[in-house]
């Protein structure tokens, strides 16, 4: 059978929170379907093809590490925004989702350039936005997660959802992370896929409709589902 090919960018410098789980949950979830997957580690981007890609992943990372990885992801910039207006699936975390935009001001005021793949920015304060999360979505149902970020963001693409607990892109509107065609970028660690296999399934879907790929669906997502209802009785009873 075909593969699904994982581009993971930079994860000697984006895993600051674990978001190697998002990898695990993308190739157990396709495994059980009886999809191959296979995963580069993508480290530099010189001779890269993007075109072989069927997910792109960005982690999240401190904001060193991110200004590195984005100086080398901006080799690249023109194949990763034609790659993404074509829909290839896409998760970006924390700084992975906010170097998409245009720009990422530091608390003292000095602006890092982003990649300028979508028309937004953020803005970081010294005081962090963090804690557990819900969010209701219209495409994804309940998503939860955990959320630990300085940074503000800002933009009038759709979103994952509405923010039941928690503060998602920013403290004023309630709205968390961006969707935007096939690319989903997030403040959520924790990481986000094993606690919503919803999301995992899309990206994954995505990609197979790409490759002309069966995608069934799974017969019984009991213990994700149940995890998840733990999360969520705990955080809202509180409300």
């Amino acid at each position: 059978m075909t593969a699904i090919n994982i581009y993971h960018f930079m994860p000697d410098k984006l895993n600051l929170y674990g978001d190697i789980g998002n990898i695990i949950a993308l190739s157990k979830r396709a495994k059980w379907r009886g999809i191959d997957v296979d995963v580069t580690d993508v480290k530099e981007t010189a001779g890269l093809k993007l075109s072989d890609a069927d997910i792109l992943f960005i982690g999240g990372g401190s904001d060193r590490e991110q200004a590195i990885a984005t100086k080398e992801l901006f080799k690249i910039k023109d194949e990763f925004k034609a790659a993404i207006e074509d829909g290839v699936p896409a998760l970006t975390i924390c700084g992975g989702y906010q170097f998409l935009g245009e720009k990422y001001v530091t608390p003292d005021g000095h602006e890092l350039k982003g990649l300028n793949i979508l028309d937004f920015y953020t803005e970081s304060k010294t005081d962090r936005l963090t804690g557990n999360i819900v969010i209701e979505s219209e495409t994804f149902g309940q998503i939860v997660g955990f959320e630990n970020h300085g940074g503000r963001t800002y933009h009038d693409y759709d979103t994952l959802g509405h923010v039941v607990s928690g503060f998602g892109n920013n403290d004023t509107d309630k709205k968390e992370g961006i969707h935007y065609k096939n690319l989903l970028g997030t403040y959520l660690h924790g990481p986000i896929l094993p606690k919503n296999h919803e999301i995992t399934d899309y990206l994954l879907k995505a990609a197979c409709e790409r490759k002309n790929i069966e995608f069934r669906p799974l017969n019984d997502n009991t213990i994700e589902e149940n995890a998840k209802k733990v999360i969520i009785d705990r955080l809202l009873s509180d409300k």
